[in-house]
């Protein structure tokens, strides 16, 4: 019975070894790296890349590991170049790195016919795959529709009592007044359902609320 072999990449290029352990000079000379440039594993969680020395060994039993050599990367924030030493930046790295405000949204540049990716907290970009990557920032714009109005929001979340404001400009509070709101169109936290009262929702731009107001009295 032959015995199994374990994946991992280098520089995205996929690699098989027969031993559930192998050292840095090992995957050096399996991958052809003869550059003085660091040898990196990448980790996923926190982001924080970890070196790994001729002498160092990468458990391969722990799931498929990436590897990368540390290069001088470069990247554009708002057409102001940066040099990054790590495969991932996040959004907040970015944030601090250009100077960015805390009330504008971070995109990374896709090319045409393609649309500009928001970059969100949680999902760090790799900047190691394509070259040199752009990105720029612009002021937060929500527009929420409600009951078929456009509304400006300049909030992450939105409560039910908000919504029914936005659709009726008032909310009563008396037990014979009864509110239903139901949305669609939403973020990745909550793409679609209904509210009840107390109840929050994430937002994002053209979400779409729809509210109803009875009043049984």
């Amino acid at each position: 019975m032959s015995q199994a072999k374990f994946e991992f990449f280098v520089e995205d290029i996929k690699y098989q070894w027969d031993s559930q352990y192998i050292t840095g000079a090992e995957i050096r000379a399996l991958a052809h790296l003869e550059g003085p440039e660091e040898l990196f594993l990448s980790v996923v969680e926190p982001w924080d890349d970890k070196p790994i020395a001729a002498d160092e060994k990468v458990d391969l039993g722990r799931g498929t590991q990436r590897l990368y050599l540390k290069k001088k990367l470069t990247i554009t924030i708002n057409k102001v170049s940066f040099e990054w030493g790590q495969e991932y930046i996040t959004l907040e790295q970015i944030r601090e790195l250009g100077k960015i405000a805390q009330d504008h949204e971070i995109f990374l540049e896709i090319a045409r016919p393609g649309e500009d990716e928001l970059v969100t907290a949680g999902k760090p970009i790799n900047v190691a795959l394509r070259g040199t990557e752009h990105f720029h920032d612009r002021p937060r714009e929500i527009i929420i529709i409600v009951n078929g109005t456009p509304k400006k929001w300049d909030k992450d979340k939105i409560t039910f009592r908000e919504v029914i404001i936005l659709a009726f400009d008032i909310y009563i509070d008396r037990p014979t007044m009864v509110y239903t709101v139901a949305y669609e169109d939403g973020p990745h936290q909550n793409p679609e359902g209904s509210m009840v009262r107390d109840s929050v929702v994430f937002v994002k731009n053209k979400m779409i609320f729809h509210a109803t107001a009875t009043d049984k009295s």
